[in-house]
């Protein structure tokens, strides 16, 4: 995996926890639903790219 993507995925998932810690700090649901949705766009980009490595190896 380039380290160029997967610093990028590793900060999509850091945006999205803390959207997710800010929306339910102030009571906003909807904040904390896409924190929530961008973490795991964050997780899921991770894992395809884990999955190109397993087959380039």
């Amino acid at each position: 995996m380039g380290i160029g993507k997967k610093s990028k995925n590793i900060g999509k998932i850091a945006e999205g926890k803390t959207k997710e810690s800010v929306g339910r700090a102030v009571g906003n649901e909807s904040l904390e639903g896409k924190g929530r949705a961008q973490k795991m766009k964050g997780k899921v980009k991770q894992a395809v790219e884990k999955g190109k490595d397993v087959f380039r190896h």
